[in-house]
Order: C-alpha cells, then structure tokens, then sequence
C-alpha cells in the first residue's frame, strides 16, 4: 500500500480525529436520518499554516459568519495546519476532494498535473501589480480557470485567496540578474511553467513539497527558494537565507475549494452564505496579505538577511530571460485563456 493510500485508508477510519468531527461527506447523510432529530451541517475547513496567518483567520471568519446566520443548524470546526498532524501540503487536495475536510485551500501550482490550463496563471511577470493581478482573478479569467478546475475534480470553487508576488531567496549571494543564480539548486512548486522558467534563467529547478524543502534548506541540500516575503518568514526560511531579492517573478493565488457532494447537498440558502463568506474573506485576507508582507520585510532584516529591491533594468533581464516561455504558452493555451491573461 503507498503513503497515499495508507493516509487515506487512515483518514476515513479515523476522520473524527483530523477535526473533532465526522467526515464532511457524511454529513448530508445524517441530515436525512428519518425518525431522528436533524443533526447539524457539520463544515471542516482545513489548511496548511498556522493559525495566526491571513488564510487561517479568513478561514475562521469565513466559519464566523455561517454560525452567526445559522446557529446550531452548523458545526463549524477548523484544521489550520495538516502539516502538523503528519501530511503533506499537497494533501489538502485529497482530504477535501475525499469529504474528509469540507473547504481547503492550496495554490493553484498544486492543480497543473490535472488540469494544464492552470498553468497559464503561472506564467512569470504575467501581472504588473496587485490591482490588474485582484481583478484578473475576480474577473472572467479567474471564473474560467474555475470552471477548468470544477470539470476535472470534486470541487466547487468559491473564490482564490491572494498568495500574491514572489520573490527569490538565497544562502550564496546577492541576486539582481539572470546570470547570478546559474546552477543555483532554487525549489518550485510542483509547476512545469514554473520549472521551466528557472530553467531559462540559468538556475537548478528542484520540484519540492512544503514538508520536503524546509529541511532541505536547513541541510542546505538546496540553494534557493522563491515565495513571497510572509511564506518565507512563516516558514523560518529568514533564518537560513542572508539574500531576499524583491524580483515580484510570479503572482500566484490560492484556490477555495469545496467538497462538492456535500455543498450540493445543502439547502440553498446555506451554498448562498457560504459562497457570500468567502467573497468577503477573500478581501479580508488580501488585506492581510499587504500588511504581512511588510512585517515580514521587517523581519527578515532583523534577522540580518539583506533586501535587493532590482531596478527596472535589472528586472528587464529576467524578463528578456523568460520571453521564450510565452512562444511556448501560445502554442499551448486556447486563445480564449490567452486574451483573458491578456496575452
């Protein structure tokens, strides 16, 4: 049995224990017990970071609204962390799709192997700020990367958190073009848009989960990673790495999902507030994002780590850099996806 079938088999037996609750794909099942007082909906939300993190108190305003609105109609319960009980990031997909958490997050890097067209909102320097890359994916370009992911998996999808730019960190040296990171070992996430775009800038793509790169950075078995400034703080990254280049390469967002046999089995009105929840904690927590980006900045200089803020030249060269991976993307993508990323 492998390592995914193993959690799997362990999580529907013991699915009480991942969140206090029965699994969510039950819980449309005990609401319909005849001769019985009806039970609650009981809703897990789950993630991958700790509780004080934007997604996480998204999260919880998100459960907040649904008991205030409906009472002990709902049992909301919360997993913050999986990595803390033993599984992988990518695991939320499969906890979730499986009815064993009923909404997660992940970053839509995660989703590439089923569903390709994603891999267009991994495209490098693809948005110029927070507001064009907020309205793209508020808009019709983040509704037909919905509608992609919803034909491939079990998932509604309710919104996407903002994980927002990323930037390359690094134990060797000061990074301000293309040609400093040559050979540098960098982790990605598990994107051949992103692989390949590491790729033409000169360095080592190494595809890595959550829970296998920060022991790799410790070692040093790794040179470099790229995340915005927050994940690197909150994942003690800072703590290894002296050089932190503002290079703002990729926008990435993070797709709310729903298990969908439960959420099409609840009444109307409980999909109508759950949906209304999200699209209010989605500004919630992109609010949030801005300001933990600045504290974040903070702390890695107290930490003795280094801040390169490139130069527009500078940044020109990672662009001139990567501008074969867009000849690529337009052989690749539909032309409906590539005029709504404006391409």
């Amino acid at each position: 049995m492998s390592r995914r079938d193993f959690l799997k088999a362990s999580a529907v037996a013991g699915a009480g224990g991942i969140a206090g609750a029965r699994p969510a794909m039950s819980a449309a099942q005990d609401t319909r017990r005849a001769g019985s007082a009806k039970p609650p909906y009981r809703i897990i939300m789950g993630g991958y970071s700790p509780a004080t993190t934007s997604f996480s108190l998204a999260m919880k305003r998100t459960g907040d609204r649904l008991q205030a609105k409906f009472g002990k109609d709902v049992d909301v319960k919360y997993v913050y962390n999986i990595l803390g009980l033993g599984y992988k990031g990518e695991d939320i997909l499969w906890l979730v799709e499986n009815g064993l958490l009923t909404l997660g997050y992940q970053s839509s890097s995660y989703l590439t192997d089923r569903v390709p067209d994603l891999g267009i909102a991994d495209l490098p320097f693809l948005f110029a700020d927070d507001a064009r890359a907020r309205a793209a994916m508020d808009g019709r370009f983040g509704a037909t990367l919905a509608e992609r992911i919803e034909a491939k998996t079990d998932y509604r999808i309710l919104g996407w958190f903002e994980n927002g730019f990323r930037h390359i960190s690094n134990r060797l040296r000061v990074v301000r073009v293309p040609a400093d990171m040559k050979a540098m070992k960098i982790r990605v996430l598990p994107s051949k848009v992103q692989e390949r775009t590491f790729e033409l800038i000169g360095a080592d793509p190494k595809i890595m989960d959550l829970s296998e790169v920060i022991p790799a950075i410790k070692a040093g078995t790794i040179d470099a990673q790229e995340n915005p400034f927050f994940n690197t703080v909150t994942y003690g990254v800072h703590k290894f790495h002296r050089f932190h280049s503002a290079t703002n390469h990729f926008y990435l967002s993070r797709p709310i999902f729903v298990h969908r046999p439960s959420f099409d089995s609840w009444p109307q009105a409980l999909q109508d507030e759950m949906r209304a929840a999200v699209r209010d904690a989605v500004l919630f927590q992109r609010d949030l994002h801005v300001k933990e980006e600045e504290e974040s900045m903070v702390a890695i200089r107290s930490e003795g780590g280094e801040i390169i803020v490139i130069t527009p030249d500078e940044r020109q060269a990672f662009v001139t850099a990567v501008t074969p991976i867009y000849d690529e993307a337009r052989r690749q993508y539909s032309r409906e996806l590539l005029l709504l990323a404006g391409l």
